[in-house]
């Protein structure tokens, strides 16, 4: 009797069930929850449905598996960096004063909702400066809001919206690989110098049109985290998922032989971080600040030192190590799938034809005017971005024939970078490629939080696209700006 007054209740009373973004958040959810795969067999299917796409174009079977091979290997050197992303924000997170300075930032939403979409803001905000900082300070956040218990946070919209930095954001901001490669010719391919020319920032990511998107997507999805986002008696929270979000374990105890006494001992520390210091002093004086931070590599060893300086004594430093490292597992088996499926579509060509990449483009760039051109080749960006996650190294294959039908079409070429980085990042929403470091820290499943990642998508897409559209015309062409 309980149970079915407890029913007839919530139809009768619909509130109980929160609002229409949250039932559609909890609708998706709860289908994903069921039927979602694993990451792994997500990053799988890709594999199959790109390998049939090759075949179908008339490339032989051969040369499709051989692509895949010579491509299997080709992200291991971004696959560390990113494993790397993970272990160190772990261990900076669990340092003594990072988790006081980051449990007093944890203090101040005052309910799970808004705690939700205070993570949305922050993850956001940060993505501007840099895309990795965004993906594991968020996570670290949410850990220590997932502490407060009282604030009943759904940790499965906690973590979409710790997501929205790689999901909305990221390309639109200084960290856009784009952008960062066409204003510096040294790093510019010669065939596509030839084409585009040196396009400073002032003419892409700072140009107003670019950042009144940044702008309008940072307000919509703080709205869609915080009415998505489910409360009080519906919010499913860390505890729910037997997840211990404080690290006690990692006390530091005492030495227990003779030969543990430099593990506890701060000397070891001091002298690595100083050489690393050093290095960090040079990377820092001769180059620009702000670009310096953004390469992954930089970053990464800034905040390995950062770890062992907070951490103080190697042996905890190690502690946090060995306790961050099965987080990363995704990350080492997923990702070498990748970069099979980025070389099937553009290295497995049929005989004397053009790969699956180049099939792609020319039915998107074919039907293109300059009117149309941006809100096509978008659409077209953000659909191979699904089957090709990239940082930087997807627009390298896209933007020799994107920019010559650009530049055919008149269109203003900071805008056709600016319509790759908005497009660029609403596939993210939905692919568990760039959710592996944050679902790591965080202990859950891409199925966890991909409807709430879903229900911000369909607000997006089409949000993105009519502004790459509508701007576009405000915008006047100017010929490429040779070195």
């Amino acid at each position: 009797m309980d149970n079915l007054s407890t029913t007839l209740e919530a139809k009768l009373n619909p509130q109980n069930h929160g609002g229409r973004l949250e039932r559609l958040a909890a609708s998706v959810t709860g289908w994903s929850e069921r039927w979602f795969p694993d990451a792994y067999i997500f990053a799988a299917l890709a594999v199959i449905a790109v390998a049939i796409g090759a075949l179908c174009i008339g490339a032989p079977i051969q040369r499709v598996g051989v692509a895949f091979g010579d491509g299997f290997w080709t992200l291991i050197p971004f696959t560390m960096q990113m494993a790397i992303v993970t272990i160190s924000g772990y261990v900076v997170a669990v340092s003594p004063p990072a988790s006081r300075a980051i449990r007093q930032l944890a203090c101040l939403p005052g309910n799970g909702k808004t705690a939700v979409a205070f993570v949305a803001f922050v993850s956001m905000a940060m993505s501007f400066l840099s895309a990795s900082l965004s993906l594991v300070f968020s996570a670290l956040l949410i850990r220590a809001l997932a502490a407060r218990t009282e604030l009943k946070m759904d940790y499965r919209a906690a973590g979409a919206a710790g997501y929205l930095g790689l999901g909305a954001t990221w390309a639109l901001g200084i960290s856009s690989s784009a952008s960062q490669l066409q204003a510096n010719p040294d790093s510019l391919p010669k065939n596509l110098l030839a084409i585009t020319g040196v396009i400073p920032f002032s003419e892409t990511i700072f140009l107003p049109q670019s950042m009144l998107i940044a702008a309008v997507l940072l307000l919509i999805s703080i709205l869609i985290a915080y009415f998505s986002a489910p409360d009080g008696s519906r919010a499913k929270t860390a505890a729910d998922f037997g997840m211990s979000v404080n690290d006690s374990d990692l006390q530091l105890g005492r030495p227990s032989r003779p030969g543990d006494w430099l593990e506890y001992s701060p000397l070891v520390t001091i002298f690595v971080v100083g050489l690393g210091a050093i290095w960090m002093w040079h990377e820092f004086s001769v180059k620009n600040p702000v670009l310096a931070i953004s390469n992954l590599n930089t970053y990464n060893l800034l905040f390995l030192l950062l770890g062992m300086i907070l951490n103080w004594r190697p042996r905890r430093f190690l502690n946090a190590v060995v306790k961050s490292v099965p987080s990363v597992s995704g990350i080492l088996i997923q990702f070498p799938l990748y970069g099979g499926i980025a070389y099937m579509l553009t290295k497995a060509a049929a005989p004397g034809g053009l790969p699956l990449a180049d099939h792609l483009s020319s039915v998107f760039i074919s039907v293109s005017s300059q009117s149309s051109f941006p809100a096509v080749a978008g659409v077209y960006s953000a659909v191979l971005g699904f089957f090709v996650p990239s940082g930087g190294g997807k627009w390298i294959i896209e933007a020799p024939y994107v920019m010559e039908a650009a530049k055919a079409l008149h269109v203003h070429l900071g805008w056709a970078v600016t319509l790759y980085n908005a497009a660029e990042a609403l596939p993210n929403l939905i692919n568990p490629f760039w959710m592996l470091p944050l679902l790591g820290v965080l202990g859950i499943r891409a199925r966890d939080i991909v409807g709430f990642t879903f229900v911000q998508l369909l607000v997006h897409a089409p949000v993105v696209i009519f502004l790459l559209w509508a701007l576009a015309g405000t915008l006047t062409y100017h010929p490429p700006i040779m070195p």
